[in-house]
């Protein structure tokens, strides 16, 4: 069920999967997280860069991180790009090191950081439910085109809904983890 004609439906559903976890990993909690940068880029002699390309990013305590940026006349711009991403995130020059302190959350903020979870999550099953309707109007087509028998349809289409009810279950799960984290003080 998971190759062929019918789309890779479980290939499908882990990227999903896998850009949920992105989408997550970039919204803040009161606690500091390197992937909180992952989506930064950096201007660097004429081109956009990914900040962490352009330094090593550490988090030595629960509310800092720190970047240790590689090319000294870059710092400048690294500082600026953070500054422009919109992270709450101040940074505060030592040399090459950029220290960014992560404020802890206020209330209002910790909600609607979980609405715009909850967003994601629904987005991704919707995506999930996408990729069944791909693979069901497949299986569909093949019976009607009398490439597999009745049985095979029905079968497939069981397979079909069993792994969307699995990545379904795995948003839930993923959204009420980091749920609990962003609403922890």
């Amino acid at each position: 069920m998971s190759g062929g004609k019918y789309g890779d439906l479980e290939g499908k559903c882990k990227k999903t999967i896998e850009h949920l976890k992105l989408d997550a990993g970039r919204l803040r909690t009161g606690r500091a997280n390197s992937g909180m940068l992952e989506g930064v880029t950096v201007e660097y002699y004429g081109s956009f860069v990914p900040l962490i390309q352009m330094g090593m990013v550490n988090v030595p305590e629960p509310r800092m991180i720190t970047v240790q940026v590689y090319d000294a006349a870059a710092v400048e711009a690294v500082e600026k790009a953070i500054q422009k991403a919109e992270l709450g995130l101040n940074p505060m020059r030592d040399g090459n090191l950029l220290r960014l302190a992560v404020p802890s959350l206020t209330e209002e903020r910790r909600k609607d950081l979980v609405k715009k979870l909850q967003k994601l999550g629904e987005d991704a099953k919707v995506a999930v439910r996408g990729h069944r309707k791909d693979a069901n109007d497949s299986i569909k087509k093949e019976e009607k085109d009398k490439k597999i028998s009745q049985d095979d349809a029905r079968r497939h289409t069981e397979d079909a809904q069993k792994i969307t009810d699995k990545y379904t279950a795995d948003v839930e799960a993923l959204v009420a983890v980091k749920e609990k984290e962003i609403l922890e003080k």
